[in-house]
């Protein structure tokens, strides 16, 4: 699991809407490609990231072998809305279908699965803490159902934070860094129905740049 590095968190503007990179993030990224080149993107089976523009930009950059090889053998990138950030600020909010298709630097990416609703913030998208925790419910769930056992997935810091520990602890990720889970039980033996994932050793499994905070810790210093 990933976290990018954006243009909003390094100006303190938090209205940019749908922040993109930052040429370091984009340096970031470019970096990642190197320390996952002949490990990850050899060995994963599923290349999964979010609709923000943040992380497809990091997953294009990033990842570009393991998304060819992938195509070839029929597996596009699932860019999965359920995936976006948590908080209903213009950096953490998504563009429209039909402008994300037309951006070059996502072309051949497939965005059927963003419904009309995935900007809204609402309902199921909801920033509020029960919403948060069933959204990231269902996207470790989604990831247990899967058939890959090995999954890249490309997301945001405070997501990632209650998908690997339930509620939104504020521990810092660095920005494009690397860690690996694997789930605490099977879904037969799961009585709870969590998914909980526990973090395997070794971790993190690359790091390219330092920590710098989530629209959630606005009014925190920038580092």
């Amino acid at each position: 699991m990933l976290k990018p590095s954006t243009i909003h968190s390094v100006a303190n503007d938090y209205n940019i809407r749908d922040a993109p990179l930052t040429a370091l993030g984009r340096q970031q990224s470019a970096a990642l490609h190197e320390a996952t080149k002949d490990n990850i993107q050899w060995t994963a089976e599923l290349l999964v990231s979010s609709a923000l523009r943040r992380p497809l930009s990091t997953t294009v950059i990033g990842y570009p072998e393991l998304r060819k090889r992938l195509e070839a053998e029929g597996k596009n990138v699932v860019v999965l809305p359920q995936l976006q950030e948590c908080n209903d600020l213009p950096c953490d909010t998504g563009l429209p279908r039909e402008q994300l298709e037309a951006d070059p630097e996502y072309a051949g990416l497939d965005f059927s699965l963003l419904t009309p609703d995935w900007m809204s913030k609402r309902g199921f998208y909801a920033c509020d803490m029960s919403a948060l925790e069933a959204r990231a419910r269902w996207n470790r769930k989604w990831l247990r159902s899967r058939p890959e056992k090995e999954i890249v997935v490309v997301a945001h810091g405070d997501l990632l934070r209650y998908i690997t520990e339930g509620y939104n602890s504020h521990r810092m990720w660095e920005n494009a860094e690397v860690r690996a889970y694997t789930f605490l039980r099977e879904e037969e033996e799961d009585e709870d129905g969590e998914a909980w994932l526990v973090p395997l050793p070794g971790n993190p499994v690359a790091m390219e740049g330092s920590a710098s905070p989530t629209s959630s810790e606005i009014g925190l210093p920038l580092v």
